[in-house]
């Protein structure tokens, strides 16, 4: 299997905080069904994360229409953590919005 690395983060709205993956353009074909990898993304993210404390900096520090990154998970599809890069925004580690 060849693993892939998701870009991950969240985008701030008026109404919600949304969790988002950035799938590389030459994703594995091992990932056949896109809703249930995005959650996968999103469940080792938050293995590594705190959630509550990441979304509510989140939803203090940010305005509606910033995109946060949070960093990198390399996965294999059958949902093997390869690798990580993931940071909780905050001053010290240097905020990274789009």
């Amino acid at each position: 299997m060849c693993a892939d690395t998701f870009g991950v983060g969240v985008h701030v709205t008026e109404e919600e905080l949304r969790f988002v993956v950035r799938v590389p353009s030459d994703v594995d074909s091992g990932w056949t069904d896109p809703e249930a990898f995005q959650s996968l993304v999103a469940e080792t993210v938050w293995e590594f994360l705190d959630q509550r404390a990441v979304l509510g900096a989140i939803a203090d520090r940010f305005e509606p229409g910033s995109t946060v990154t949070l960093g990198t998970v390399t996965l294999e599809p059958d949902g093997t953590v390869v690798s990580h890069d993931l940071d909780a925004p905050g001053a010290e580690s240097g905020d990274q919005t789009e």
